[in-house]
């Protein structure tokens, strides 16, 4: 097989295509790649083709776009060369050609995660203590203390100090100004929010604030705090505040831009947990629409809460999304094929296989052993025995044989229920590996990881079947 690649691509595909052939490791092809001057490579036609490329080396492999549907075969004749069609994700190449892709560079970010505790004042310190190292752990930046209204929190001195002592940066979170000055003396960085009736606070304490409207809705009283502490060359960060839907939701959105015109150089931050906690839907498609207007706008800073239960990975997401997006912006391309930390319950590419591809591998097995694959019509279970497919699970139990193999049984069960999950929601399914639901929920190797500082073990999956007595 020809070491030469041609790849055949269109010019708004060119840069990342080049993108992910540099970043392939240990690549044992040669590249070219060949831009023939249609905006979009899918449309590129046969004719267009043979007009437009150059006579590509003697043995070469032209690689053309998984979209295109040109006939290979004429154009092979034509150059006298190998053509095929590729992948239809710029992302798949390496796989498609048995090499290895380098990894997205998720390392930075350009945004600062609070992460409220809600009901600190009903908490100990040691319980504190533990949120905050798990909610560092998970992305956080800093730690806000959440006072409740109308009630004194007696150990905020104590709670500030013991977070700030553990190495955590600290902010309060409360309407009342004698709290905030409470918290800002027992250490405190941040105090959120005051407005432009509460800025004599400033006088007292170094803290840092985040400034919100005087009363809801009011960005001019905002632009007045802004104004003042511009002058007076104190840092801040202004939020115009985000609403709930049917609660002023877009004209909060249309706010956060009319800020940023107004001032394009201020640093700001948007509250999103009244999105991601007050709707009934994946808080991943939610965090990463937000992140996405927040890398837009620059806003610098997020705060988010996991308080209902559906947002209870709410800051990992925030962490993974402002690092997607991030890397977006810096490569100039969509927040796709960048990471699939977001894809909690959807793959983009589900099934590795046709049912028919399946069939003939099923038809060369000789050995006993059960083979599980997933494709667009359900789930095949194959070996030398036979090859069936199914959408429900319980029609394929009774012609496996396995009454009698109790261990066998089990491991089936618990792969078959793998399987059909993943068909019935898209997923990408492999044998003896967990079903990925993206950052919500941490794997082994993440487990591993000592990212945020914070390490604790995993177990693999091939581990946990050997407690089983069920050896791979």
């Amino acid at each position: 097989m020809s070491d030469n690649l041609v790849f055949v691509t269109g010019k708004l595909a060119e840069p990342r295509l080049r993108a992910v052939l540099n970043g392939m490791a240990s690549s044992p092809f040669r590249f070219d790649v060949v831009q023939i001057g249609v905006s979009v490579a899918a449309l590129m036609t046969e004719e267009l083709i043979r007009r437009r490329l150059p006579p590509p080396p003697p043995g070469s492999r032209v690689i053309l776009p998984g979209r295109t549907r040109c006939d290979l075969a004429a154009l092979s004749g034509h150059f006298g060369v190998t053509f095929e069609r590729g992948p239809e994700e710029l992302r798949d190449i390496p796989a498609y050609l048995g090499g290895r892709a380098a990894r997205t560079d998720l390392s930075r970010h350009a945004v600062t995660i609070f992460a409220e505790i809600v009901d600190a004042p009903h908490r100990s310190v040691d319980t504190l203590l533990e949120t905050a190292a798990r909610l560092r752990r998970d992305g956080a930046d800093v730690i806000d203390i959440g006072c409740h209204p109308g009630e004194r929190f007696e150990g905020l001195e104590a709670a500030v100090a013991a977070l700030v002592a553990a190495g955590h940066t600290v902010s309060v979170d409360s309407a009342d100004p004698e709290e905030l000055l409470r918290g800002a003396s027992a250490g405190a960085s941040y105090l959120l929010s005051l407005n432009e009736d509460t800025l004599w606070v400033l006088d007292r304490t170094a803290a840092t604030p985040i400034l919100i409207p005087g009363k809801a809705r009011d960005l001019d009283s905002l632009c007045r705090a802004v104004d003042r502490l511009r002058t007076s060359g104190r840092r801040f960060l202004a939020d115009p505040v985000l609403d709930p839907i049917h609660y002023g939701f877009t004209e909060s959105v249309v706010r956060y831009h009319d800020l940023r015109r107004r001032y394009p150089d201020i640093e700001m931050l948007m509250g999103i947990g009244n999105l991601t906690e007050l709707t009934d839907a994946d808080t991943t498609g939610t965090t990463a629409l937000l992140m996405g207007m927040v890398s837009e706008l620059s806003i610098g800073a997020v705060l988010t809460l996991q308080v209902s239960p559906h947002a209870r990975t709410a800051v990992r997401e925030a962490d993974r999304a402002r690092r997607i997006m991030h890397a977006a912006a810096e490569s100039g391309s969509l927040p796709k094929g960048i990471d699939d930390g977001l894809l909690a319950l959807r793959d983009r590419r589900p099934f590795a296989g046709t049912p028919a591809e399946i069939a003939e591998t099923a038809r060369s097995i000789r050995d006993p052993s059960f083979r599980v694959e997933v494709a667009e019509d359900g789930v095949h279970v194959y070996n030398r025995d036979g090859h069936h497919v199914a959408t429900d699970p319980y029609r394929l139990y009774p012609l496996l044989g396995l009454a009698e193999d109790g261990g066998h049984a089990f491991y089936m069960g618990v792969e078959l229920q793998k399987a059909f999950l993943a068909w019935q929601l898209g997923k990408r399914y492999v044998q003896d590996e967990d079903l990925s639901w993206g950052c919500t929920v941490e794997t082994a190797a993440e487990a591993d990881s000592d990212i945020h500082g914070f390490k604790t073990a995993g177990t693999t999956l091939q581990e946990r079947r050997r407690a089983c007595g069920r050896a791979s």
